[in-house]
Formats: structure tokens, sequence, C-alpha cells
């Protein structure tokens, strides 16, 4: 006979997990939430690559920034939570889909955004998914007494932004940039300020976990990035981007290395979780960054960009000094100490005078390895006292 006990119910109470739960993982819908934003990370990835080839900079910059903000604070808010209350009932599964729904909208929306300016879709998506997420506080708020006040600030926090953000698409288009900044910053401090009753119980270890899953997602659109550019080329007959292949894969397997070459957990404390959390932005926006980089550097070589080479080693050389200078405050400076922790900003620091000079991709892939060298020649001599979780 079944067990009564593990048939899923259609509803339950949300209670929390136990933050020191053990074998805490990731669940099936979890990693669908995950896959499904791989299209919003694609599309954010080759709008940003087409935009600077095309030379047009500064609207990149703005417009990936905005996006790609869009895509990581939905997919971390859902992460957070779920860490805490994940009950797998089929409510819980059904408003989680809806989220994953509105992510795939949000997708559909980023070309509109990079070519017109045109966020609308956009900001359907993204309401979609947080007004999702209110169902998940409020039901939170019901389950779950000892932090009630913390999901019910969540809840009424995140409705009152989504209603800031429905009525930003009435205001002139000259007040696009000042309007997402403020909207973003009142995202920012919902958490900040809701946490304060008493922090949420999400797990250090899973939390950590989730993290890393989607810095391998990322990997995988800059890998895909360089593939789907050199493929082109031998499509159209050049043969000689091998070397320029390998390069790409070079600078990719060494930003894998140096993000996993130390274990980490997410800190349990506040406010070091929020700029665990909050930082990892940089991360994942640099890795999904360096892959259109990559691209443009392609099309450099096939003379197909209305760009530098110069410029082309910048768009790949940039988003590799903010990766590490990241990695280098969020994991480094926290378990490290001596020559490690002195050669990430260095490295970083050269990676800036790359495109300088020639062949900037093929210097910025030397300099990724000599890093990964040094920290593999000087692993266990370098470890500070906090190989702990708290930074110091």
């Amino acid at each position: 006979m079944t067990n009564s006990r593990s048939v899923r119910p259609f509803y339950r109470p949300m209670r929390p997990h136990r933050r020191n739960e053990p074998h805490r993982a990731a669940t099936p819908l979890e990693l669908l939430f995950d896959l499904c934003f791989v299209v919003a990370v694609a599309q954010a990835a080759s709008s940003l690559h087409h935009d600077v080839a095309e030379g047009h900079l500064g609207h990149a910059a703005a417009s990936y920034a905005m996006v790609f903000f869009a895509i990581w604070w939905s997919w971390m808010n859902f992460t957070w939570f779920a860490s805490a209350y994940d009950t797998d009932d089929d409510v819980y599964r059904i408003t989680t889909l809806v989220q994953i729904s509105g992510a795939l909208i949000l997708a559909a929306g980023v070309p509109r955004a990079f070519a017109d300016g045109d966020f609308a879709v956009i900001t359907y998506g993204y309401v979609v998914m947080r007004l999702a997420a209110v169902v998940h506080w409020t039901r939170a708020a019901a389950g779950d007494p000892r932090h009630r006040a913390a999901a019910t600030r969540y809840a009424i926090g995140v409705t009152v932004v989504q209603i800031g953000w429905l009525l930003r698409l009435t205001l002139p288009s000259e007040w696009g940039i000042a309007t997402f900044v403020l909207l973003a910053l009142a995202d920012l401090l919902v958490p900040a300020v809701a946490e304060r009753p008493g922090m949420t119980p999400w797990h250090p270890g899973h939390i950590a976990e989730r993290y890393g899953l989607f810095t391998l997602i990322v990997l995988g659109e800059a890998i895909l990035a360089i593939s789907i550019a050199i493929q082109t080329g031998l499509d159209a007959g050049e043969h000689d981007l091998w070397s320029l292949a390998a390069a790409g894969a070079v600078i990719v397997f060494a930003l894998w290395w140096l993000y996993f070459d130390r274990p980490s957990e997410a800190p349990d404390r506040m406010p070091y979780s929020l700029i665990w959390g909050y930082g990892h932005y940089l991360i994942f926006a640099a890795i999904a960054a360096i892959g259109a980089g990559l691209a443009v550097s392609v099309d450099v070589e096939r003379h197909l960009a209305h760009v530098s080479g110069s410029t082309a080693g910048y768009a790949v050389a940039i988003p590799i000094a903010v990766f590490l200078l990241t990695v280098w405050v969020l994991h480094v400076r926290r378990q490290q100490h001596g020559a490690v922790v002195v050669a990430f900003p260095v490295v970083a620091l050269l990676a800036l005078l790359a495109p300088l000079g020639p062949a900037p991709v093929y210097v910025l892939a030397a300099l990724l390895v000599a890093l990964v060298t040094l920290t593999v020649l000087l692993r266990g001599r370098d470890v500070g006292p906090s190989a702990r979780v708290h930074p110091s």
C-alpha cells in the first residue's frame, strides 16, 4: 500500500526548514527554475554582443545592467525563499511555475529593450514573477508564526515596489534610467528591512550550492556564445579561428576554476549575507558579459564588427576584472592570506591593461592561467583563519 505520508498534498501549511538541516540539496523544481532562466541570460548576452559589435557602447552597458538586474533579482529572491520554505505541495509548485512563466515573458522582452529602449514586456514578466513571490511570502506569514513579521514585510514591500514598476511605464522616457535606479534600490532595500525582525531560516550550504549552479549556467552561456560565433565563421569558410576559440575556452575554464577553487557557504549573519548575495550580481553579469565580449572578438577577427580590436579586448577585459575583484572580495579575502590575496587585484589591473597591446584575448587567457597556477601552487599555504563562514 502507498504510504499516505509519501503522497504530496495539494496544500500544506508552509513551515520553515531548519537552518542546519543535513543533506539540503537543490530540488528538481529549483533546477527547472534555473534552466528556464537560461533563456533570459542568453537573450541578454546576445543583445549585449550585437550592441557592442555595432559600437553602441554606452547603450549596451546601460541596457545590459538593467536587463540583467531584472533576471538576477528575480532568480535570487526565489532562491533564498525556497531555501527556507520549500513545501513542495501542489500550490507551491503551481505558484513557482507562474514565476517561471514570468521569466519567459521577461526573456521575450529583452531584444525590444535593447533595440528600442522599450522595457514594457520585461516589466510585465518581472511583475508576474514578483507577485507570485508575494503569494509565497503570504503563505509563509500564515504558516510560520516565528518569522511572520519578516514574511509580512516581504509581501508588503514587494507589492509596493511592483506598483512602482508598473507606474514607471507611464512616465516619460527621459526619466527611464533615474526611475529604474530608484526602484532597483527600493527592491534591494526590501530584504534589508524585512529581515530585521528576525532572519528567515535559509540554509547557508544550500544557498551556496544554488549560487554555484547559477554560476555554471552563466559559464555555459559564455561557452555557447563563443561556440556560436566560431561556428558561424567556419560555416562562412573562415578556418583561422581555432586559436581564438581555444583562448576563449581557456578563459572560461579559468573562471570556473577560480570560482570553485575553495568551498564556500553563504554567510549566515546580517549584513554579510546581503553583501555576499548582492555581490554575486557582478559575478553573474560579468561572466555572461565575457561570453558576449568573446563573441565580439570573433566578429572583429572576421571584420564584421564596427569596433576596433582594442574595444573588443575591453569588452572581455572589463568583465574579467569585475569578476576577479568580486570573487576576491566575497571569497578569497575571507579564506586566504598572502600572495593569492594580492594576486587577484593585481591580475585584475593587468587585465585592464591587456587591450592596450596586441592580441588581448590571448594575453587575458595567459593572465588567468597564471593566476590559476598560483592558486594551485600555494594551496594550503595561504589559508587564513577565515576558512570560517563569517567574513572578518
